[in-house]
Formats: C-alpha cells, sequence, structure tokens
C-alpha cells in the first residue's frame, strides 16, 4: 500500500472531531448539573463522608421543594431504613406506592422497599405479603431470597423448601444444600413427635438432595434406633467417615453408645480408635477416653491419651491427660495435681468453642446453622484451638 500526502491531513481532522464530540458532552454534562438542586450535591457529599444523619435532613428539604422526585424518596428511604428509623422508611415508600403516576418499574421498586422495611421491622406477616406480591415480577429473584429468609425465621421449613426450589428454577444458584437442611428440620421435629418412619421418609428426600449431609445420616441412624433397629443405625452411622472424616466426632458417642446395645463394645472401641488414627479430635478422645475407662480400666485410658497428645499436643488433650492422672494420684501430690488440673481446664473452656468460618461467631455447642449469621454448615467439625494448630 503506497503512503498518500493526504493521509496526512486527516490527523488533525480526526483531532478535532474528537476535541468538537467532548466538547459537546462536557457541555451536556455542566447543563445537566445545573438542573439539580444545590442540596442535592451537599447530601451527596455527606454521603460521601459517611454523614447520613445531615445527607437526610439535605434530601429531605429537595423533596419538600420538588415532591415529585421518586429517586430521592427512594435514598431518603433507604436511609432512614440504614439509620433505623423503620417507621419513616415505611412512610417514604408508602407514600411512593400511594402516587398514581408512578411508572411501573418504580412501583416494583417501592413494593420491594417497603417489603424489607417490613421485613427489617420483624413484621414478616406484612413482608411476605408484600414480597409475594412481587414474585411474578422483575423482583422475583429479590422477592423469593427474601421470602426464603421470613421461611427461616418462622421455621416454616416446608414453605422454605418451596421458595429454595423456585429460587433455582429461576437460575439463582444451587441451593440442594439448604433444602436438605430443611427436610433434616422437618426430619427432627417427626422424632421428637415419635414419628421414626415419617422421619426416615423425609431424611431420604434430604440425602437425595445432598448426597454428603451429614446431618441427615446422622439422624437417619437416630431414626433407624426409634424403630428399634440399632444394627442398621450403626451401619449408617458408619458412612460419616465416606461423607466427611472430620465429621465423624459428631457420630463417636452414637457409635459407641449404639455397639454398647448391641453388647459389642469392644468393637465400638476398636472403631473409634481407628477414626482417631485418621483424623484426631478433642471430641473423639472424649468419647474414646470414657470408654476406655469403662472397658479397660484407668491406666489404658492414660496411656491412650499420652499416646494422642504426643500425636497431636494440644491444652485440651492435656487437660484430658490430667484427668486421667487424678483417678489414681498418690494422695501427697493429688492437690497440687488437681490445681493445676483446674487451672488448665479454666483456660481451654476459652479454646473448646466451634467458631463459624463466615462470620467468626464462637458457640460451645455444634451448630448446623450459625446463630449470628444463619448460614448453614458453616461450623467446621473441630474445636478453636484444633483448627489453629492445624494452621
Amino acid at each position: 500500500m503506497e503512503f498518500e500526502i493526504w493521509m496526512l491531513l486527516g490527523i488533525p481532522l480526526f483531532f478535532a472531531l474528537g476535541w468538537l464530540a467532548a466538547r459537546v458532552d462536557i457541555k451536556q454534562l455542566v447543563s445537566e448539573s445545573r438542573t439539580l438542586p444545590r442540596g442535592y450535591f451537599k447530601g451527596l457529599n455527606f454521603l460521601l463522608n459517611d454523614q447520613p444523619d445531615k445527607a437526610i435532613d439535605a434530601f429531605i428539604e429537595i423533596v419538600k421543594l420538588d415532591p415529585e422526585t421518586a429517586d430521592l424518596h427512594f435514598a431518603l428511604g433507604n436511609l432512614f431504613r440504614r439509620r433505623g428509623e423503620i417507621e419513616r422508611a415505611i412512610r417514604v415508600h408508602q407514600n411512593l406506592l400511594a402516587r398514581p403516576d408512578l411508572p411501573q418499574d418504580q412501583q416494583g421498586h417501592a413494593q420491594y422497599e417497603l417489603g424489607m422495611d417490613y421485613l427489617k421491622a420483624g413484621l414478616l406477616d406484612r413482608a411476605e405479603e408484600t414480597f409475594n406480591g412481587l414474585v411474578d415480577t422483575t423482583y422475583s429473584v429479590q422477592a423469593r431470597r427474601a421470602l426464603l429468609e421470613i421461611y427461616q425465621r418462622e421455621k416454616e421449613w416446608t414453605r422454605a423448601i418451596e421458595a429454595a426450589v423456585g429460587l433455582q428454577e429461576s437460575g439463582a444458584g444451587a441451593r440442594q444444600k439448604e433444602i436438605a437442611q430443611f427436610y433434616c428440620e422437618l426430619a427432627q421435629d417427626a422424632l421428637v413427635h415419635l414419628q421414626p418412619a415419617d422421619a426416615l421418609a423425609l431424611l431420604d428426600k434430604a440425602l437425595h438432595a445432598d448426597r454428603k449431609n451429614v446431618r441427615a445420616t446422622l439422624l437417619t441412624g437416630d431414626a433407624q434406633v426409634a424403630a428399634g433397629d440399632v444394627e442398621a443405625a450403626l451401619v449408617t452411622w458408619r458412612r460419616v467417615e465416606q461423607q466427611s472424616v472430620p465429621h465423624v466426632a459428631l457420630v463417636a458417642q452414637r457409635i459407641m453408645d449404639g455397639y454398647r446395645k448391641v453388647g459389642r463394645p469392644q468393637e465400638g472401641i476398636n472403631l473409634l480408635r481407628s477414626y482417631l488414627a485418621e483424623a484426631s479430635s478433642i471430641d473423639l478422645i472424649e468419647v474414646v477416653f470414657k470408654a476406655v475407662i469403662d472397658l479397660d480400666g484407668v491406666d489404658a485410658a492414660k496411656q491412650m491419651v499420652l499416646d494422642e497428645l504426643r500425636r497431636n499436643p494440644t491444652l485440651l488433650a492435656l487437660d484430658k491427660l490430667l484427668e486421667a492422672r487424678l483417678m489414681d494420684a498418690p494422695a501427697n501430690i493429688w492437690a497440687e495435681l488437681s490445681m493445676v488440673k483446674n487451672l488448665v481446664h479454666g483456660y481451654t473452656q476459652k479454646l473448646a468453642r466451634y467458631q463459624c468460618s463466615h462470620c467468626g461467631f464462637k458457640a460451645r455447642q455444634f451448630y448446623w446453622q450459625c446463630p449470628g449469621c444463619s448460614r448453614w454448615e458453616t461450623y467446621p467439625p473441630r474445636r478453636t484451638e484444633e483448627l489453629n494448630v492445624m494452621n
């Protein structure tokens, strides 16, 4: 391709066209900004400086001057809700919905925000009614998420399952884990009411939703025991190892009790000790420790704990060793050993907690749903000290 002199003339022409386009954009931006009230920029500045109270005052002044400004009403309502002034947020969004000239898309937005106000205020019946009115709109996914939260708060697990399935079908992501947990909640309620057959049917659905759901396996064994089939329960509980080795600690006491019922306690101890060799756990040590004392005596229990302490040195394991030492300690050192045991035990109580991997909430007992953030299966089945040692 030969170079032509006239091509050089196109370069400044392109620069000129770009300059003109920029000037037009800048003029349009300046023109639009002049039409905005001064209070809008004041309010925006307060928001950027994390001063929501002053931002609210500025936006209220604008709304008084121009009550038709829907966007500012939304901003104002959200600020009220964030600040905890739920009644004022509700009034703002109700006023928006009462406007006959409000466009359809903004009506949906106002209804959604009103539902969030009700949810924040704990008015769950009103929130549910509001969100149900949005299920067949463009706010369907947001409404179904809110409804799922409501049903979980109210422990309406059947409706929670329906909401979770609806979310999945709308393309909002998999909810298999939550669905399995909801079935487990229903099954647990059936067990409380001495309905093992109903519980087993529900747990089968839970495992169909999530084959790796450890809780469903634990409860299936419980239901089999309630139905009088301990041998089947033992087979079921042993499947936990295939699902998640660390969760074996949660089923250890069930397994030991089951083997005692069928008259084979030594087989239970041997099984749990094999689990202990594969995945050491303070909770597992506790169960094996007590079982060994009952079956083989204090010396065997001390040796078992000492072996574990050498493999995994933790204060929680040391506390258990001191407990074993105290059982046959000579009288002349019993008082001193007891004092050391009490000091170590007092400190280990701070470490013997489970911790949510999402929000950090700590608890002495294991939860399938975190009491802090309400998320499911966020608690590792290990105590905090064990996790720190592993890290």
